[in-house]
């Protein structure tokens, strides 16, 4: 086997982040001592998610077996999971931030382990996955993700099973949404549907999509991260890596 040098994208704070709730996780099971510190158990997880290395790829240069580096990893991703807000508290924090209007948009994160299973394939993205719900500040900022439904969810189902419309509305926070979600009670507001539309529709389409379109920029930051490009893992996963992963993100850009 050969070695390199490598780097991965993240700033020293945002490992120093992670390193943090490692360690006081360890500290509070009682197991202070591991094969790895949290500083290198941090790296090990940082690197899995954001540059998608497999487990094999990863362990020659820590020098640790498969198995330990995966439940490293899965451990790690969990406490960073639970760190990641619930969507009520998370449109109250909206709120108190003074944003005038939120974006809600879907995203599929593509699996390779269930092309078998019809429920997992999307005939929108024409690929086997999972749906995730994503909700944005107008400029991009995740403020919350949902658990994960088989590909074959429509956007506007897996709003209602997440309770998306009922908290919006209680909340009073109006939010964009494209066509997908036309028909949702709440607050949610989508474009006008059909064809031979009047001028006055058109240019609120036009306008709904200049406002809508820098917080879908969202889905982008959080398939910056290479492991959602395509999951390796069990799809039941995938609802705790975008939190785990959501919550990494807005660290890296509001300190790292």
């Amino acid at each position: 086997m050969l070695f390199y040098r490598a780097a991965v994208d993240l700033s020293r704070s945002t490992l120093n982040y992670v390193a943090g709730v490692i360690r006081r996780h360890r500290t509070a099971i009682g197991t202070p001592w591991r094969r790895l510190n949290p500083g290198q158990q941090a790296l090990l997880v940082l690197v899995h998610l954001r540059k998608g290395e497999t487990f094999t790829e990863i362990v020659a240069g820590f020098g640790i077996s498969t198995a330990t580096a995966w439940r490293y990893v899965q451990e790690t991703v969990m406490l960073l999971s639970a760190l990641s807000p619930k969507l009520g508290r998370a449109l109250r924090a909206a709120r108190r931030d003074g944003l005038h209007y939120l974006v809600l948009d879907g995203m599929l994160i593509p699996t390779d382990r269930v092309k078998a299973d019809w429920p997992y394939y999307s005939a929108k993205h024409r690929v086997h996955g999972m749906n995730i719900q994503v909700i944005a500040s107008p400029d991009g900022t995740i403020i919350w993700t949902s658990g994960a439904l088989p590909g074959s969810a429509h956007d506007l189902s897996a709003a209602r099973i997440w309770g998306i419309p009922r908290a919006l509305e209680r909340a009073g926070v109006v939010t964009l949404a494209d066509k997908g979600y036309q028909g949702a009670e709440g607050s949610l507001v989508t474009p006008y549907k059909g064809r031979n539309k009047p001028v006055s529709r058109k240019r609120a389409n036009r306008s709904h999509a200049r406002l809508r379109g820098p917080g879908e920029r969202a889905n982008a930051q959080l398939k910056s991260w290479r492991l959602l490009r395509r999951l390796r893992c069990s799809p039941s996963k995938a609802g705790h890596l975008c939190k785990a992963i959501a919550v990494l993100q807005n660290y890296e850009i509001t300190r790292g």
